[in-house]
């Protein structure tokens, strides 16, 4: 049966537990669109494709409507479907995007450049697909999800301690270490503390607002965050220092500054730390509050994740492991009596 989602109206049908869908303008069309679906063979309906409809097409599609996504993620998506073009041929129509198809391109990713990307690589072209499922009448089944994930080697972020962020607050500019401020104290992630504006900050009221898209749809939405005393001080004063509509503007462009690693690298590189970057400053924030006994959910509302389990990845669950392996401290052997031969073989053990 059709369904509203939003202003428009979804025709949906399951034959053999496939289910294929189609946005409608209206519910007499979703109707209609349903009872095609039902009349057609069942061969025809599992692999039904508008074949008119090129590979070129649904990516040029697919990319026009992800432009609503933030600039990294419209490249990333962009920089796939060149790789992807190396491999298919765009002039093909969709119906040559087969499970073979798919699993070729991302083998190839995989032994070229390694597990991480060739699961980005699926997750990025699953989701392009599944919109032309939904948008386009693409085929039913979604050849980049029958590719099972690929095997990856991570290797942990490195997030900075408390004593190097510091020193390289120290060495900075004024301006430069209210901006560090105002990543530590607001767990900010880089491009919403580097593009603040004047607007989002209210003295008053002693908040500050910041913008993400990193919520459903993709959609701009903003969260005002309370202000520390520190942070409302040095940023009182910062405003006295100049007029721009920007809180951090680049004094070449008076625009804010896209990014500023080489600045913060160049830091870390007078303090003599180990380099880190704005992301690991979001990361040190909650593992700061971690060791003050500040709740999971109260660091999850300073982080704003609308799940709690990406809340986690950020703690890392340090509190509870901590506690777990705390119980063992207990449980030691004693030292039993002296015995060179007994001495000899615990000692072969733990080595």
């Amino acid at each position: 049966m059709p369904y509203k989602r939003g202003m428009k109206w979804v025709g949906c049908v399951k034959r053999n537990y496939v289910k294929r869908e189609m946005i409608c303008e209206s519910k007499t069309e979703a109707v209609s669109w349903e009872s095609d679906q039902r009349r057609l063979p069942l061969e025809k309906f599992l692999n039904k494709i508008v074949t008119e409809f090129s590979i070129a097409e649904w990516a040029n599609s697919y990319l026009d409507y992800a432009q609503k996504f933030s600039q990294k993620t419209y490249k990333e998506k962009k920089s796939i479907f060149k790789r992807f073009f190396k491999m298919i041929n765009p002039a093909h129509s969709v119906n040559a995007l087969s499970n073979e198809k798919a699993l070729a391109y991302l083998d190839r990713q995989f032994k070229d450049r390694g597990g991480n990307s060739a699961n980005k690589d699926r997750k990025n072209l699953a989701a392009a697909f599944k919109w032309g499922q939904t948008f386009k009448g693409m085929a039913a089944i979604n050849p980049f999800l029958i590719v099972p994930r690929y095997p990856e080697k991570r290797t942990p972020r490195y997030i900075t301690n408390e004593v190097d962020f510091w020193k390289v607050y120290n060495l900075a500019e004024r301006e430069g270490q209210v901006m560090l401020l105002a990543f530590l104290h607001l767990a900010g992630r880089k491009s919403e503390i580097l593009r603040l504006h004047r607007s989002d900050v209210n003295f008053e009221k002693r908040e500050i607002r910041l913008w993400t898209r990193k919520r459903e749809g993709g959609s701009m939405e903003g969260d005002w965050l309370p202000m520390t005393g520190t942070l409302f001080e040095l940023l009182f004063e910062h405003f006295k220092s100049h007029n721009n509509e920007w809180v951090f503007p680049n004094p070449e462009t008076g625009l804010p500054y896209t990014d500023r690693k080489k600045w913060l690298l160049g830091l870390c590189s007078k303090a003599g730390v180990r380099p880190f970057g704005f992301h690991s400053i979001r990361h040190l924030t909650p593992s700061i509050m971690v060791e003050a006994g500040v709740s999971g959910k109260a660091i999850q509302g300073v982080l704003r994740h609308k799940k709690f389990s990406t809340t986690e990845r950020y703690l890392h669950q340090l509190t509870d492991l901590r506690l777990a392996f705390k119980v063992l401290e207990n449980k030691s052997p004693s030292p039993g009596p002296s015995n060179p031969k007994t001495e000899n073989k615990r000692l072969t053990v733990v080595n």
